[in-house]
This record gives C-alpha cells, structure tokens and sequence, in this order.
C-alpha cells in the first residue's frame, strides 16, 4: 500500500461524494449519514427501481440539499455529462457505486441482460472517473460473492463463487475494481460485502420499496402485516438450526449506511489498493424470530405457513465482522427488534 496525497479540495472545504443508483433502498439511507455528517452529495439514479421523490424525502430529514441527475451508466454520455457538469465546482472527491441489477431469482432468468447491465455500467462509471480523476469508490458487493461450501461466519478471506448470474456479477466487479487498482496505485477502492439490509429510516420518510411481490424476507413480512398478502411463506422449517427456520445475518441499514461512510473515509487517508470488508452483525437470526420481532412491531400475530425448501437455500449464513471492527472501527448498534419497529414504521407510512 502507498500513502497519497489528495489535492481536490482546500482544507474545510466540503467534499462532494457521487452515489450511483443514490435514489435507492441502501443508498438513500447513506446520502442521509454523509449529509449529517457535513458532507455534499449528489445522486444518480436513472429510477428503474426507486421513486423520484426520495431526493426531496432525503432533504426532508437532512435540511439540506440533495440534488439528483437522472442518468442511466449505460449511457457514457450521460454518465460522462454529470462528472463535467459538477467539475467547475470542484468535481467528485469518492464514488460509492450502489447502481445495478438485484433481483437473484430475476437474474437467473435474464443472466444477459444483469451481466450487460451491472458489468458494463460499472465500466462506464470507472471510464468516467478516470477521465476526470476521480479515484476513490467504494463498491457496493454482497454477501453471495462467498462460496456455498464455505463455514460460517463468513470471513473476508474464504474462496468466492456465486450461484447465480447476480452474484456472480458481484465477484466480476470486485475482480475487475481489484485489477483497477493494481494496476494504477492511485486508486482506493473498498469492497463492501453486505449480508441482509432491513429495517427504515427512524423518520419513517424512506425506506425500502420493492416492485411487486417482494423477494426477500423483511418486506415480505411487511406486506403481510399491512395486510397486503395473506400469510409470510417459509420455506423449510427442517433445517439444522434451532427452530429449524433459516438463519441469516440481518443488518440495519441505517448501520450499514454508517458502514460506508467509515470506509469512504479509509479509502480518504491516502489508502492506496482495494480492500473487502463484511458489512453484517455477526449473529444469525431465524425466519420465525423475525416473524416474532416484527408481531411485536406491530402489535399482532402475524399468520405464516411452512413451504418446502427452496433449491439452493443454506441452513445458516452470517459474518465473520473481525475485520471490520478492527480496520474501519465498524460494528452494528441497532438489533432485530429495532430493525422491525423502522421498517414497520415505514410500512404504516405507505398504507
């Protein structure tokens, strides 16, 4: 690693961070903590996945401003248009790329269109940054970047494997921002393997807003509990765990959101290279201990009936978050209970 010295901005003056696909669940929550903090931020979001009035709903909680440039990675114009259009202001100082494709069970039936998508839109922003020597990102990967065969907790250093083309496209990128950094020792690159992102912001403004019947847990059991779908569905209850449901590491994304902020800031004190870190709780949590947080969130049992397992579901999945804690000084405050009273917070704000 070698120490750099970053010239962008005069001493006091606010640094400008870039959130791609800004307007989303993870990176709304992340413009709030950067502009607490006294940063500047600036969205892009091309809003294929998020509604347009979160700009307003961040500045609404902050009081500050959140501009927003509505562009596509895809298109290198556009892409290129909003890095020269904030350069006379004294441009970018970091990126934190949360812009892509997510879906799993979406991407194993379109694998072209989320390889096409996340590979070549984060091409694009990296071309983009080059030209105007913007060399801090911080990427937004995942925990399915982790092989299947792999024990837990799930530390930094296991063998990667995805097992659909989603994940995969996690493992390309993180390969591809590593090789980038190799190969010029100017860039600062964090690599930020997130487990389960749940729960809302405290003001109830924003939260996350899946489109159609949501995939993953949480909004499931939100949708439920507004009485939007009959009954939470879980998928074996034979597991070898202790009430046989599924585990998982379930983080809140508001200490995800201060996750990023505190790698930004490693990658900021002349870091030089690409770095991964887990972001989680390091504890796992059941299907039937979220159903039974989320009854005391709202006051009501909440209906579920037991499905068989789906293919490829492991029985227990959580972090390894040694190294998080010791390099970033990252460690989780908020716990399940927390995490379930926000999001139905956020699910009552909705109705």
């Amino acid at each position: 690693m070698e120490k750099i010295t970053d010239n962008s901005y005069s001493a006091g003056t606010p640094q400008r961070i870039l959130l791609t696909g800004g307007a989303g669940f993870i990176g709304s929550h992340t413009a709030v903590t950067l502009l607490e903090r006294g940063y500047d931020v600036v969205l892009l979001d091309n809003f294929s996945n998020s509604s347009r009035d979160v700009p307003g709903r961040i500045e609404r909680i902050t009081g500050k401003p959140c501009p927003c440039e509505e562009a596509d990675l895809l298109d290198v114009v556009a892409t290129s248009a909003v890095f020269e259009k904030y350069a006379e202001a004294g441009g970018f100082s970091a990126v934190i790329h949360f812009a892509g494709f997510k879906a799993v069970g979406e991407s194993v039936e379109k694998p072209v269109e989320y390889y096409g998508n996340n590979l070549t839109g984060t091409i694009h922003l990296i071309e983009a940054m080059r030209t105007h020597d913007v060399k801090r990102l911080i990427f937004s990967s995942s925990a399915t970047v982790y092989r299947q065969d792999n024990p837990v907790p799930y530390s930094e250093d296991f063998p990667l494997g995805a097992t659909n083309p989603y994940g995969w496209t996690k493992v390309m990128i993180e390969r591809i921002l590593t090789d980038t950094a190799a190969a010029d020792p100017e860039w600062s690159v964090a690599l930020l393997r997130y487990f389960n992102p749940i729960g809302a912001h405290e003001s109830g403004l924003i939260g996350e807003s899946p489109q159609g019947i949501p995939n993953n847990l949480l909004p499931y059991v939100a949708k439920v509990a507004v009485g939007e779908l009959p009954e939470v569905r879980i998928f074996g209850d034979d597991y070898d765990t202790p009430d046989g449901t599924g585990v998982r590491d379930y983080i809140h994304v508001m200490d995800l959101a201060e996750g990023h902020l505190l790698a930004m800031e490693y990658c900021g004190e002349g870091m030089t290279g690409a770095f991964a870190w887990n972001l989680g709780t390091g504890v796992g949590t059941s299907v039937m201990e979220i159903i039974a947080a989320y009854g005391r969130a709202c006051g009501k049992e909440l209906p579920y009936s037991v499905q068989p397992r789906r293919a490829g579901d492991l029985a227990s999945v959580y972090a390894s978050t040694e190294l998080a804690e010791r390099e970033l000084g990252f460690k989780a405050k908020r716990g399940i209970d927390e995490m379930c009273r926000d999001s139905w917070r956020w699910a009552q704000a909705k109705v």
